[in-house]
């Protein structure tokens, strides 16, 4: 019986994470300062290589764990990238993929300790490698799976207003939206639940507290097309 394979070729599987957050204002990526050759000093995506005993699944739980203290995040698989020159070191494959966070919800102290910094997407600096091609790839996926399901909760506290969710997806899209039009067509989808609270943070304090109904939300995840339909994708 065939117990390996004969094939002594040496090929790393690296995960890179895009990871996207919204602070309330802007759409942010989780970035770190290597501090490691190559191209020490200069900005990166997060990742880390497969082990062994690992699925992809589980591998990028942990790195996504280890960099923000969170579990259970919305993630994504975009694509795999296999050029053979990408990483100068040694051969390496990436599977590259993207999510989505509360930045208010993420441990600070985790992203500090793995010199992680959130930077505002419209000061993106140039990263090291292809891993700009992956940002924009990501930001291209983000924009089409907002439009067609409600990911974009993803990156909301529990409780928020509808005011506070067009602004996420002004930030997301990079353009000014509708008011009326914005708040006629989330309304129309019966995915919120009124809280009954008022945002004491509001100036007029009369903007209403919404919450997501999870159980809608699970069940028209998949099946929920064109989400906000004035969206471009």
């Amino acid at each position: 019986m065939l117990t390996r394979y004969n094939h002594s070729t040496r090929i790393l599987i690296a995960l890179d994470c895009i990871v996207f957050g919204f602070d309330g204002e802007e759409l942010k990526l989780l970035l770190i300062k290597r501090d490691f050759e190559p191209e020490r000093g200069k900005w990166s995506l997060m990742g880390g290589f497969l082990n062994e005993d690992e699925d992809l699944e589980v591998a990028a739980n942990r790195i996504l764990y280890d960099l923000t203290g969170l579990k259970d995040i919305y993630f994504e698989e975009i694509k795999t990238f296999g050029e053979i020159n990408r990483d100068p070191v040694e051969r390496t494959v990436s599977v590259c993929f993207f999510a989505l966070i509360n930045i208010h919800a993420h441990s600070q102290d985790a992203a500090k300790a793995q010199n992680a910094f959130w930077i505002s997407l419209k000061d993106r600096p140039d990263l090291i490698f292809d891993h700009s091609n992956m940002v924009d790839l990501a930001l291209e996926r983000l924009r089409y799976r907002a439009a067609l399901h409600p990911i974009g909760f993803e990156l909301l506290p529990e409780k928020f207003t509808i005011p506070q969710l067009q602004k996420l997806y002004e930030a997301i899209y990079d353009t000014p939206l509708d008011r009326r039009n914005f708040s006629r067509k989330i309304l129309s989808t019966k995915l919120l639940i009124d809280t009954g609270e008022k945002n004491e943070n509001s100036a007029t304090k009369k903007a209403i507290l919404y919450k997501l109904d999870q159980e809608k939300y699970q069940k028209q995840f998949n099946a929920f097309h064109y989400f906000v339909s004035d969206f471009k994708v």
